[in-house]
């Protein structure tokens, strides 16, 4: 493991920087879904199928990233998943149907997924090295970029096409990650001693208890996980279709809510060493619930925008929470299934939605949203009771 303050510092700083170009990437994307929506032709439950290629790729690489992670290390698999997310950012601009865009969105998926698992492993270990709750910084650098992304694609919405303003992400995420890789892969592991046996592929031996937390943190981070992955994907859709915003403002939907989300993160440390784990989770939850419901249900484009920035805030911890307590109780393998479930609902998410959104309205189905949280934090709060009987 890194052996002094300095080599921890570069490790976080390059961990953070493929956090926030994860995020970036992603956002890019997302506010370019109306415009690719159009010029495929699809219908809101054609785009959502579309999007559950990303969900296929995602959740099946995450299955197999954990047994990457232990044969070549957390740090090479990371910045070869960054590659090939930069690379496929630019292929959904190149397809006329819901098909093709669903086929090159499965590629997408699997390098969205790989990275994740590979980062979350390697943010863990350091949290565990340094013994402060920091991995809400890590998230925070995501949020952070997806906040520039949303932003920039705003700007950049009715100047260039989804074809030139996706390839310009593609260069500009190779740079980041020739200089942001060289540097990871420079950095020894932050593991812990005691998880060597894990590293190598012979998981310790774990009590059911032990199994059903890891699970049940899975499912928070599942439940909180779904309402990101519906904003990025639907919430831009909302403000311009239901709400008549401008392709610029709609854009700043997500842009709103990741903002919200970045500045919860970037407090998460503090927040979370005052009130500990399952009262952050708890208010968070509760905020989002409040949130979520004004940001769908709201008639104007501003309340809608407030909405939002209030689900990004209650959000933004119990994520990061819910991945970190699954590691501490599960190392590497407890990771890799809380990620899976998480960015499941992530993933998984917008395609329901766009099927309720046919069913019903799109407003109304982004209230599903508000229901998960709730389920989230009722979840915590049986969780607690459970580990003080237990």
């Amino acid at each position: 493991m890194p052996g002094t303050r300095a080599d921890l510092t570069r490790l976080r700083a390059a961990l953070t920087a493929f956090f926030a170009l994860d995020g970036f990437v992603f956002a890019g994307w997302v506010v370019r879904i109306p415009a690719i929506k159009e010029q495929t032709g699809a219908s809101a439950s054609a785009l959502g199928l579309a999007l559950l290629g990303v969900s296929a790729g995602a959740v099946v690489t995450m299955t197999l990233t954990g047994r990457l992670v232990r044969r070549y290390g957390s740090h090479p698999v990371t910045v070869a998943c960054a590659v090939l997310l930069c690379l496929s950012i630019a292929l959904p601009p190149l397809t006329h149907s819901a098909l093709a865009l669903g086929a090159v969105l499965l590629l997408f998926g699997s390098a969205y997924g790989g990275i994740n698992v590979a980062f979350n492993s390697a943010a863990v270990d350091l949290v565990a090295v340094l013994g402060r709750p920091i991995m809400p910084s890590f998230h925070a650098a995501f949020s952070l970029g997806g906040m520039v992304g949303a932003g920039l694609g705003g700007l950049v919405a009715g100047a260039l096409s989804p074809t030139r303003h996706l390839l310009a992400l593609t260069v500009t995420g190779l740079l980041v990650t020739l200089f942001a890789g060289r540097a990871l892969l420079r950095c020894e592991p932050a593991a812990p001693p005691e998880r060597r046996p894990e590293q190598d592929g012979t998981p310790r031996r774990r009590d059911r208890r032990t199994r059903r937390l890891v699970l049940t943190f899975g499912l928070i981070a599942l439940c909180t996980a779904y309402g990101e992955g519906a904003m990025a994907d639907w919430g831009a859709l909302h403000l311009a279709q239901d709400l008549d915003a401008s392709p610029g403002l709609a854009a700043a939907g997500y842009a709103c809510f990741a903002l919200a989300m970045t500045v919860g993160r970037l407090t998460g440390t503090t927040l979370l060493e005052r009130l500990g784990r399952t009262a952050t989770v708890v208010a968070g939850g509760t905020t989002a619930v409040a949130g979520m419901l004004l940001g769908s249900l709201a008639p104007s484009v501003g309340a809608a925008l407030f909405g939002f920035a209030i689900t990004g805030l209650g959000l933004a911890n119990i994520f990061p929470v819910a991945i970190e307590r699954a590691g501490a109780l599960g190392g590497p393998s407890g990771v890799a299934t809380a990620s899976t479930l998480g960015y499941g609902g992530m993933l998984l998410g917008p395609p329901a939605i766009g099927f309720m959104a046919d069913w019903l309205s799109l407003s109304a189905a982004l209230t599903s949203v508000a229901a998960l949280a709730a389920v989230a934090v009722l979840v915590a709060v049986a969780t607690r009771r459970a580990a003080a009987t237990g």
